[in-house]
């Protein structure tokens, strides 16, 4: 029975790891120059993060950029990430990346990086975009929605496009909400000519702060932070009545404060607090649910606390 378990109990393993990589990392596993390729990009997207945030740039004078240069560059390189490690359809390919996605990637980080590759025409013209100006942002739009749909699923795109509609039918719309509308070149040239649509706080907030907190809190959970405070959860409560579940509370709340990511964190943690709260006697749904709310709580710890909480501050002006 023992060698029967063994290989159940890895198949398992092997699915909640795959689970992970397709939430967090797109699931993709290509190989060879892809491979490669995708590595240097996700290694030039880090050390770019890191030079933008220190004093280099200025001490140097190299590469100094400011806020709206610093998110072109930032969005060009997600978006080229997301077509090459995320697959279009669960029916694609894990190990290669398709022609048409290597294609889709290259327009997306180009129109992504728009802003900085032509930033002082942009500038010497303010308010008067030229048809490749706008051809350039329709596109943009476009591949944005659909790394959208790849990254974070056909829910969010949908609530996009919901808005997206708000912005032409304002005039339809009930007297409460309703506004003059906008032409297409004007939604266009707002969402992604200026720092007021895609390039406005929220991915400033994305440039300048989650990025780094997600990046750092990775290369802890890399070095053995997340299994160290799972033990430490285990010594200071695992004694208690209904330990494993306060264990798995704590360890969720714990872990959070290195891993911007659930999904992430109900794998990491659940994989040892559900069997121990099964064990004392809680049903696999009662120790599912436990796992699965502590660790979505966890998510907001400080101090990566997700993106929403510096979404919030920036907003509202607070330090």
């Amino acid at each position: 029975m023992a060698d029967t378990a063994m290989p159940k109990g890895a198949a398992s393993k092997e699915a909640l790891d795959a689970l992970v990589r397709e939430t967090d990392l797109g699931g993709r596993q290509a190989s060879g120059m892809s491979g490669r390729i995708i590595a240097a990009v996700c290694i030039i997207w880090s050390l770019f993060q890191l030079w933008y945030a220190s004093p280099l740039p200025f001490l140097f004078g190299v590469l100094v950029l400011n806020d709206t240069q610093a998110r072109a560059i930032h969005l060009g390189l997600a978006l080229f990430l997301v077509f090459t490690a995320y697959p279009a359809l669960k029916s694609s390919p894990r190990n290669v990346v398709p022609w048409s996605d290597w294609l889709l990637a290259g327009i997306a980080a180009f129109a992504g990086a728009y802003l900085y590759l032509f930033y002082r025409e942009l500038a010497e013209r303010p308010g008067q975009p030229t048809t490749f100006d706008l051809l350039v942002a329709g596109t943009g739009i476009v591949v944005l929605l659909e790394a959208t749909r790849r990254a974070l699923g056909l829910p969010m795109v949908i609530v996009a496009g919901a808005f997206i509609l708000f912005t032409f039918g304002g005039a339809s719309m009930p007297e409460v909400i309703q506004h003059k509308g906008a032409s297409l070149n004007k939604f266009l040239q707002h969402q992604w000519l200026t720092t007021e649509g895609v390039f406005g706080v929220a991915l400033g907030v994305s440039t300048s702060f989650v990025f780094l907190f997600v990046l750092f809190g990775a290369l802890l959970d890399k070095a053995g932070a997340g299994s160290y405070m799972m033990q430490i959860s285990i010594a200071l409560l695992g004694h208690l009545r209904g330990g494993p579940a306060k264990v798995a509370v704590v360890s969720s709340a714990l872990n959070g404060v290195i891993s911007g990511s659930s999904v992430s964190n109900v794998v990491s943690g659940g994989i040892f607090t559900i069997p121990m709260m099964k064990r004392t006697g809680l049903s696999g749904v009662k120790a599912g649910a436990i796992e699965t709310s502590a660790s979505i709580n966890g998510q907001i710890m400080p101090p990566v606390m997700g993106a929403a909480a510096f979404l919030m501050v920036e907003y509202v002006g607070i330090p």
